[in-house]
């Protein structure tokens, strides 16, 4: 499944291992200048090798990427972690967990119920977006 390769383009690569969930949002995030190979910026058709270091702002987040292994076609997650190297320092790290840890679990519904009608929608929306609702 994964192919053997000298170089691949630098959003195929990142739409390969997972990086992002399209292929289009990593092409826009090298046209947008949030991936950088080394110091540069670069294109969505730069030509990436192993060893390479691959840094991507993402929703916020620095994340840097060594790349161990080039494919061009998209894997399973416990192959695509084989293919990079995850350098992100710590501290980046520990933002995304401290963002992470604290948010609430996913609304429910009791069973039976369905899903919520447009006014219910309404009414959800209006109850979370009001000023005087404090959250502790």
């Amino acid at each position: 499944m994964t192919e053997t390769m000298d170089k691949v383009r630098v959003d195929k690569w990142l739409w390969s291992v997972r990086i992002f969930k399209s292929r289009t949002l990593a092409t826009d995030a090298c046209k947008s200048n949030k991936v950088e190979v080394g110091e540069d910026k670069v294109k969505p058709s730069y030509m990436i090798m192993v060893g390479d270091i691959v840094h991507v702002k993402k929703e916020g987040y620095n994340f840097t990427f060594k790349v161990l292994k080039l494919i061009s076609k998209r894997v399973g997650a416990p192959i695509a972690v084989e293919c990079y190297e995850n350098l992100t320092p710590e501290e980046e790290m520990n933002k995304f967990k401290d963002w992470y840890i604290g948010k609430g679990a996913a609304e429910k519904r009791e069973k039976g119920l369905g899903r919520p009608t447009k006014r219910d929608r309404r009414k959800i929306d209006e109850f979370k977006d009001d000023d005087d609702f404090i959250e502790f």
